[in-house]
């Protein structure tokens, strides 16, 4: 009886583990937001209701909160406001242990634009609280016409000192599931701002 309880619980381990990494494998990768600007954020301060704050992040990526005045959380991830904001009122000495909770009441508009040889161009609305790569974007976008260079696509994107950077995505090797495709061209995931270039081949 002990044996064939044993091999039951260790089928269903099997199969627990089983099921698991079939999720694991088709899920899209965890999304983390940062906070931008525009994001509309409520943040409150626990047992202390006269703290409590609905605002929206300015141009420099900052908030004015009561006691502790402008601080900078753009660009910062929720977890990450949350511990420089209790840090300020810690470091102010305004509070002695804060708790403090953030969340996004409304999120600024996040798009990106797509050019050049693509059946639809134009600007597409990142999804909200979640990620979209550069072949979703092509597919989404009609794919590539028949004269685009689907092995040199470009994405510019604009870096927070003001440089900018172009990344290049071999869409083409990674649709046809290409061995010798790079693992960044199917994981460079696109940010508000992007803007994705398809050139013409040359015939």
């Amino acid at each position: 009886m002990k044996h064939a309880r044993l091999l039951l619980f260790l089928l269903f381990s099997i199969n627990l583990a089983g099921v698991a990494g079939a999720q694991g494998t088709g899920a899209k990768k965890n999304y983390i937001h940062t906070l931008a600007l525009a994001d509309r954020v409520r943040i409150s301060v626990y047992q202390e209701e006269d703290l409590a704050s609905l605002t929206r992040i300015d141009a420099r990526g900052r908030v004015n909160l009561p006691l502790i005045g402008e601080i900078n959380i753009g660009g910062l991830t929720v977890i990450e406001a949350q511990a420089v904001i209790e840090n300020a009122y810690k470091d102010g000495r305004f509070l002695r242990n804060p708790q403090v909770s953030v969340s996004v009441e409304e999120y600024a508009p996040r798009e990106v634009s797509i050019q050049g040889q693509i059946r639809n161009a134009g600007r597409y609305t990142l999804p909200i609280e979640s990620t979209l790569t550069v072949v979703e974007l092509v597919t989404k976008a009609g794919g590539i016409t028949d004269i685009g260079k689907g092995s040199a696509v470009t994405v510019t994107r604009l870096l927070p000192d003001g440089t900018k950077k172009v990344f290049t995505v071999d869409v083409d090797s990674v649709i046809r599931g290409k061995k010798d495709s790079k693992t960044d061209d199917s994981a460079l995931l696109l940010q508000p701002g992007d803007i994705v270039y398809v050139p013409e081949r040359l015939i």
